[in-house]
């Protein structure tokens, strides 16, 4: 499929079960002049091709699509309108929006006229690519799940004014890869860089209107090819580099993709690509009128996974990516539609089956953000084993506890755990959890702190846009404040945020400048913001930015010196009557088990988490000297007294974190000692040399 160079020619392969003709247009080398038409003469399973000898890469081409334009019965064929190739490896150009685009005449009061005018001039264009590459002998890094920590980015945004990255490299997939830019994030302590939506995709026309532009790329057209605004050569080798730099240093690439819809919209939209092709088969449409579209994803199309060949697309494309791009894995936008049937969404459905026996994709990171728009589309926990899925749920209930919220403690002590009600189940394992306080969508982390309501006016949307249900807390005053109280208190609650996410049983995903306190104004829908209020300055970074950085790499470096703290088992808090413990307990302040009285009341914020490796459950996965931790929440505006527990075995307990100080050197404590938990802070002890217990070698 698409268009292949052999060395000798290139073979052009277009799949179309309703078209009557196709002809292959060739243009010169910008795309701004039609050269040639050439009719593709063979038709083979649904497969219109042809081969066009002395033919080689940088070939600028797109097809026109002939057969009926029966909207009333899903089709929409116009030979008038250029089409781009889904196969496509390198897309040229941008959109220009015309009248011209548009399948049926715009200015029409419906979608039922046919119009004749040339979109050629508008449209962006394919071109042949060279896939000849490199790659030194680097391998994938294949980071194993348990040991996973995930940081979001955006390849310009994290580029576009950083001082360490020549000028005409910022915000390009070479800008990413510079050595430097790579240092910084692999000294943070992150191991997988997973990257919003790169796969070509165009600004709306209304966003242009505004002088916006679609920043976060969820407007995918072609899901082969790199889009080339991000782009510093035009050419995908440069995408490849950057991968193989990235594995180099040991770091994992995972992609942010866009299978649920495209950038065509509903029976109103532009005829681009799909539409054009085979609307019938690329589409969701309407039963009963099939003239409209089924909305399940909240941008006017989706796209039907029920089709073989829609599936064909997507594995051959997700297949790329892995092979020959080779990146890691995927997050899959909206992902629930993936697994929508007639029926609605099943976990063992066509496309969740043929990624299950893939012996390819099989073997990547797959991470579902599991809701849509549609019926039933929330589906936290419900993708099958070998998913990992984003997890909600723990954003909110750890915002809200850290708020100080009444109630909460229970909700946020399963989160601590892993959200077992959740994911264990069929195997599954804690990983499957990803958990994230923070993401592209919504509040930075200094927002969280720092703003009660959503500030989008600058979207041009009298702020109506993006959700008003944050679960934030400006700490006392909404958004910049000299007060050093209030400052103080923001810098603690950014750190409690941080470890919790570091800390909790799961796989954690860190929204890249999080770590020094990228702020956004208060904007929690920055999709069309491509400037300043997304872009992350490197050179406003301040002391207590500093401060947060070095905080984040000890967090992250208690994490990886502990199996407790990412265990590969669910906790069961079980007794074991072997070893006389339990692998994980539940403590009050005054060290004593927490009762289901002490669980039910609305009004307990402060609770300890003993967690001990001794458990015979947990044997097989002890390397060294035993393992107990002890970690300390307290979302109470004051101080609580907490006592150490005496633990079978154990002596002293030593201070590894206080979210409320930052200790230079160790500090040890006898157990029954209590210690002073500040308000709003988080604390974590370990115990010095523990007694190995009886069934311990």
């Amino acid at each position: 499929m698409g268009a292949t160079w052999d060395g000798k020619g290139v073979n052009f392969a277009l799949f179309s079960a309703f078209a009557t003709r196709v002809e292959l247009c060739l243009f010169n080398a910008d795309g701004t002049r039609e050269l040639e038409r050439i009719e593709l003469p063979e038709y083979t399973d649904e497969i219109w091709h042809g081969y066009l000898p002395d033919a080689g890469p940088d070939v600028v081409y797109g097809y026109r699509v002939y057969g009926p334009y029966e909207p009333q019965r899903g089709h929409r064929f116009n030979p008038n309108k250029l089409l781009l190739d889904p196969y496509a490896k390198e897309i040229i150009g941008e959109i220009q929006w015309n009248p011209a685009l548009f399948g049926y005449q715009l200015e029409s009061e419906d979608d039922l006229t046919f119009d004749e005018r040339d979109s050629a001039p508008f449209m962006p264009k394919a071109r042949v690519a060279n896939e000849t590459f490199d790659r030194r002998n680097s391998n994938k890094p294949a980071v194993l799940w348990g040991h996973t920590i995930l940081y979001e980015a955006h390849v310009k945004g994290f580029t576009q004014l950083h001082p360490d990255v020549s000028q005409h490299l910022r915000g390009t997939y070479a800008g990413l890869s510079e050595p430097k830019v790579i240092q910084y994030i692999k000294d943070l302590g992150v191991t997988s860089v997973e990257l919003l939506p790169i796969h070509a995709f165009f600004d709306d026309d209304y966003l242009l209107d505004k002088g916006l532009r679609n920043y976060w790329g969820y407007n995918t057209l072609g899901f082969f090819a790199p889009t080339e605004r991000y782009s510093a050569s035009g050419k995908i080798s440069e995408f490849k580099e950057m991968v193989t730099r990235f594995h180099e240093a040991g770091l994992e690439v995972i992609l942010d993709v866009v299978y649920n819809h495209t950038a065509e919209g509903n029976e109103r939209g532009p005829t681009l690509s799909f539409r054009g092709i085979d609307n019938h088969t690329y589409y969701m449409l309407m039963p009963d009128n099939p003239r409209y579209y089924i909305n399940d994803t909240g941008t006017g199309n989706t796209f039907d996974l029920r089709h073989t060949r829609t599936i064909q697309l997507v594995m051959d494309s997700l297949r790329y990516w892995a092979r020959d791009m080779q990146v890691d894995g995927f997050r899959f936008d909206l992902a629930t539609v993936l697994g929508r049937e007639t029926d609605g969404f099943n976990s063992a459905g066509l496309f969740m089956d043929a990624v299950g026996q893939d012996p390819t994709l099989s073997k990547v990171k797959l991470i579902a953000e599991p809701w849509d728009c549609g019926p039933g589309g929330y589906q936290v926990g419900g993708f099958p084993p070998g998913w990992a899925e984003w997890n909600d749920r723990f954003r909110d209930t750890v915002r809200e506890y850290w708020k100080g919220d009444e109630g909460t403690l229970p909700k946020f002590a399963s989160r601590l755990a892993g959200s077992s009600d959740l994911f264990n189940h069929r195997g599954r394992r804690p990983w499957a959890s990803i958990n994230f306080v923070t993401a592209h969508d919504g509040f930075t982390l200094n927002d969280v702190v720092s703003y009660n309501d959503k500030h989008n006016e600058a979207n041009g949307e009298g702020n109506q846009d993006g959700n008003s249900n944050n679960q934030s807390w400006n700490c006392g005053v909404e958004g910049p404040t000299d007060d050093k109280n209030i400052l103080d208190l923001r810098e603690r609650q950014k750190r409690n945020l941080l470890a919790t996410l570091l800390l909790s049983q799961g796989s954690p995903m860190i929204l890249a400048g999080d770590e020094f306190g990228r702020s956004q104004n208060g904007n929690n829908n920055a999709y069309c913001q491509d400037n300043e209020i997304s872009w992350l300055n490197w050179e406003k970074i301040d002391e207590a930015g500093k401060s947060l950085i070095d905080f984040t790499k000890r967090v992250i470096d208690l994490r990886d010196a502990s199996h407790l703290l990412h265990n590969a088992r669910f906790y069961t808090g079980e007794f074991d009557e072997e070893t006389g413990t339990k692998d994980v307990t539940w403590l009050t302040p005054d060290a004593t088990e927490m009762s289901e009285e002490q669980w039910d009341d609305p009004l307990a914020l402060c609770m300890g988490i003993l967690f001990d490796s001794r458990s015979a459950k947990h044997l097989t996965h002890l390397k060294g000297e035993p393992d107990v931790l002890l970690l300390i929440t307290n979302s109470y505006n004051d101080v609580v007294m907490f006592t150490l527990p005496e633990v079978p075995g154990g002596k002293d307990w030593t201070l590894e974190l206080d979210t409320n100080q930052n200790p230079t050197k160790s500090r040890t404590f006898k157990a029954g000692e209590q210690y002073e938990v500040t308000g709003r802070s988080l604390l974590l002890f370990s115990l010095l040399r523990p007694t190995p217990l009886k069934t311990m070698s």
